[in-house]
Order: structure tokens, then C-alpha cells, then sequence
């Protein structure tokens, strides 16, 4: 028969204090206030050696409630009675309640890890990097100006008017800090000058992927590395818009080879260019028929299905699968419509609102690209498209070798 504690020497749990910087908690909140305990009284926590233990309680004790207690002094009790803390041991209830939860006596501050999170991220800032391909005069700069509501473009950063198309693939990259609401991102911008201008467009994609795979090894190196920075630059693409032509038929064959041959190595986003030069009948009919032609090629654009996380992503993301590729219009230039003045394409006929769901379908990409998908962009980059090029370089090689400095020193520079 095992030792009973009569109730007037029971010990009554202690209340955690409350960090000085937050507030009392508010009459709808659903903790107590500071300061009360069991009974209503300013309760301290007594030493442990003045806690008494029922006789004969070794280790875990069993038939109160569940109570855990880390090192001399530090305890959180789950509605119960009684509690033996240990010197780095644990204390195990034998019950819990029906609820599958337990009731906080005190205030804990688990709530604060989302603040200090934002407040470290608000610190550090953090990188997107986003690529464009697509033929000239698709409006590709433009595009990604009106997205950053900025000159975040190569055309933006010292581009020449008389730029010559070049005779083969080019990769430019421009880096850009922008800041909004005391949020930092440094903003890379890919820009692929020369894609399908040629006359022969043979294997115009490989300098894209070349470059997509270098900054997947550059990233491998710095993990490697005997000596790791506390925080890798990440330089990989985190997304690619693909910039279709409005042609109103179908696909060129040489965006069905890009998309199928780069769809495993980066996230693609494919849109339809300067959808104001297709009526809504046209717009419509033109959408449906490229994303048969996707599907007919087994080409997965971002988000592919296999990476909804549950019912409600599953939700969500088949809503915007189903509005793929979005039409869109680009512009930087502002005009006074109703009173407002709106980004748009002014015509003949009226202006064109670029943010105006009923002209086009920027709005739902930019809300797509930035406030909903913009972080699962670069979750999905580093879990699936890096670690899938890093299994197989380390199955290539047997493993790669620790990198000294020196050997690393340009990619650091």
C-alpha cells in the first residue's frame, strides 16, 4: 500500500514568473493573473530540499498528474498534486487529462518564439532569387519591376538601348536590398538574354541549367567545407517564370523542351506575356489549351501535387494549378483612373489597370509569387531540387572531400 501525503502537507506547485517585458495578461486572456497561486495567494517556489516527497518514491512517480523537472529548480507541473524533481532526472505522471492538453497555473511564454523568430529574420534579412527566360520583348523586365514595385531588372540597372541581342544564351544576374516594413531581402534577378532569338534555338536551354547547377554546387562546396560559414549565401534559383508567346495557338516546341528538361532541377512558373493582346474568350481558350499541352508532355510546374503537405495546401493548391498560367500584364508607369492613380498600358481604347483582376491576372500572381508561396519556393528549392542534385553528386564521387579555404576563396570573395 503505497504512502499517502495528508493534504495540509502537500506542496502547492509554483507559478512561474512572468518576463518583466510583457504585459499583464488581459481579462479575456486565459491564463491567471500573475502572482496567484492554488489558492488565490502570491505563492513562490520553495527550495527543493523544502518540498517534501512521499516516503518510498523512487524515480518516476505514478498515480497524480504528469509533471517533468529539469535541473534544481526548473519544473512545469500539469494539474497535479505532486511532484519530484530530480537533479536532471524526470518526473512522470501516471495520468493525464481526458482532453489530451493540460492546464498552465502560470504564464509560460511559449507564445514568444514567433516574435523572436520575426525579430532574427527582421535582423538577418533574407534571400529570393527568380530567373527569367523567355524570347525579347515579352516584357520580362518590366514584369519584374511591377512585381518589387521597383528598378530591380538588368534593363533597370545600365542597359543600353542599342543592346545588340546576343548571338548565344547569356546569364546576367543583378542584386538588389529592398526593404519593406523593416523587412531586408536581397533580391537577385536572373535575366537570360538571347534565349529562343536565334535562328537555330538547338540546346539553348543548357547554359540555364549549367548556371542553375552551378549555384547548387557552389552551395554543396560551402557545406562541405571543413570550416562553414554561419550563414551560406544562397545564390540558387529559387524560381523560374517561364514567359510564353500570346499566340493564341499553341506551344513553340522549344518552350515544351525547356520546361520538361529544367522542371526537376528548378520550380517553373509559366505565364502568358502581354495577355492584353487577347481578347477574355481568347485569353481563356489559350490557357486551357497550353496546360493540355503541358500535361500531355508530363511537364510539372510549380506547385507540383506530390508536394502538398496536407487537404488544406492540397486545397489551396489546386485552386492555383487550375489558374495556371496566369496572363499577365506588366507596366511601370501610373495614370489617373476614377481618381486613383494605378500602374497599366494606356491604348487607344482606355488604359489597361495592371492590378485590375478584371484586365488581367498580375494580382494573382504577384499574390502567389510573394505573400503565399514565396518561402515553400525556396523550402522546396533546398528539400527537393538541391538535395536531388546532392545525392547524386555524392553518389558520383563517393562522397565529396572537406574543402579548405583556399580552394573556396573566389566563391567567397
Amino acid at each position: 500500500m503505497s504512502d499517502i501525503v495528508p493534504p495540509e502537507v502537500r506542496p502547492k506547485p509554483a507559478v512561474p514568473a512572468k518576463p518583466p517585458n510583457v504585459g499583464a495578461p488581459s481579462p479575456s486572456s486565459p491564463f491567471p493573473p500573475q502572482g496567484l497561486g492554488v489558492g488565490g495567494g502570491g505563492i513562490s517556489a520553495p527550495p527543493p530540499s523544502a518540498i517534501p516527497v512521499p516516503i518510498g518514491s523512487h524515480g518516476p512517480s505514478h498515480g497524480g498528474s504528469h509533471s517533468v523537472g529539469h535541473g534544481i529548480g526548473h519544473s512545469v507541473s500539469h494539474a497535479g498534486s505532486h511532484a519530484a524533481p530530480h537533479s536532471g532526472g524526470h518526473g512522470h505522471g501516471g495520468s493525464h487529462s481526458s482532453s489530451g492538453g493540460s492546464t498552465l497555473l502560470g504564464y509560460i511564454g511559449i507564445d514568444t518564439i514567433i516574435e523572436q523568430m520575426r525579430k532574427k529574420t527582421m535582423k538577418t534579412g533574407f534571400d529570393f532569387n527568380i530567373m527569367v527566360v523567355g524570347h525579347s520583348g515579352l516584357g520580362k523586365s518590366t514584369l519584374v519591376n511591377t512585381l518589387f514595385k521597383s528598378q530591380v531588372s538588368r534593363r533597370s540597372a545600365g542597359w543600353a538601348r542599342d543592346e545588340k541581342i546576343p548571338k548565344t544564351v547569356e546569364i546576367k544576374a543583378v542584386s538588389h536590398v529592398i526593404e519593406e516594413g523593416g523587412v531586408k531581402m536581397k533580391l537577385t534577378v536572373v535575366d537570360t538574354p538571347g534565349f529562343g532569338d536565334q535562328i537555330n534555338n538547338d540546346n539553348c536551354w543548357e547554359p540555364i541549367s549549367k548556371y542553375i547547377n552551378e549555384q547548387y554546387e557552389k552551395f554543396l562546396k560551402e557545406e562541405v567545407n571543413i570550416t562553414r560559414k554561419k550563414r551560406i549565401p544562397d545564390t540558387r534559383v529559387h524560381c523560374c517564370l517561364y514567359f510564353i508567346s500570346p499566340t493564341g495557338h499553341s506551344l513553340r516546341q522549344l518552350d515544351t523542351e525547356f520546361m520538361k528538361r529544367l522542371s526537376h532541377s528548378v520550380n517553373i512558373i509559366p505565364v502568358i506575356a502581354k495577355a492584353d493582346t487577347l481578347t477574355i474568350e481568347e485569353r481563356q481558350e489559350f490557357k486551357q489549351r497550353v496546360r493540355k499541352e503541358l500535361e500531355m508532355s508530363g511537364i510539372e510546374f510549380y506547385p507540383q501535387k506530390e508536394f502538398d503537405d496536407d487537404m488544406e495546401d492540397k486545397s489551396d493548391n489546386d485552386k492555383i494549378r487550375e489558374a495556371m498560367p496566369f496572363a499577365v500584364v506588366g507596366s511601370d508607369k501610373e495614370y489617373q483612373v476614377n481618381g486613383k492613380r494605378v500602374l497599366g498600358r494606356k491604348t487607344a481604347w482606355g488604359i489597361v489597370e495592371v492590378e485590375n483582376p478584371n484586365h488581367c491576372e498580375f494580382a494573382q500572381l504577384r499574390d502567389f509569387l510573394i505573400r503565399s508561396h514565396l518561402q515553400d519556393l525556396k523550402e522546396v528549392t533546398h528539400n527537393i531540387h538541391y538535395e536531388t542534385y546532392r545525392a547524386k553528386r555524392l553518389n558520383e564521387n563517393g562522397g565529396l572531400h572537406p574543402i579548405s579555404s583556399a580552394d573556396t576563396q573566389e566563391s567567397n570573395l
